[in-house]
């Protein structure tokens, strides 16, 4: 059975694969899918975080790069970039996902996919936004599954 974290990692390996290969989205995301038989409940929350992180990604982008002090979002790896990424879409425009629960399941994809320094790379940058924020870092202020952006 699919779950979040599942819908997190292939959210991360789309948006990754569109930093090298720019398109139209609807089509990655068929791409995506096909062949692939995955519970729906899955699929929209990883269609709601491509979505998401496509529709804020300057907004995304400009939090990245403000608080990665001395570091090019271009000279990050993709997969930290991305992960980071998914993360901070869920943290600052889905409230329905505990802050920290984002946090730790984008270290977990930092390190499986990237490496352990990468895992404390992003760890480093997301616990700074969730410092700066002005809400719960371990609640959530809506119940999860009620409808996201």
């Amino acid at each position: 059975m699919a779950t979040r974290r599942d819908a997190r990692e292939w959210a991360m390996q789309l948006l990754f694969q569109r930093d090298f290969n720019p398109g139209k989205m609807n089509d990655a995301l068929e791409d995506f899918w096909r062949g692939k038989e995955i519970p729906a409940e899955a699929r929209v929350f990883m269609e709601e975080l491509v979505n998401g992180v496509t529709k804020h990604h300057a907004a995304i982008d400009e939090k990245i790069q403000f608080y990665a002090e001395n570091w090019d979002l271009k000279r990050m790896t993709a997969v930290d970039r991305n992960v980071m990424r998914v993360a901070l879409y869920e943290i600052l425009f889905r409230d329905d996902v505990p802050p920290v629960v984002s946090i730790n399941e984008a270290v977990d994809l930092a390190k499986q996919y990237s490496g352990p320094e990468s895992g404390k790379f992003v760890n480093g940058i997301l616990d700074r936004v969730r410092k700066d924020l002005k809400r719960p870092a371990r609640t959530t202020i809506r119940p999860v599954g009620s409808e996201g952006e």
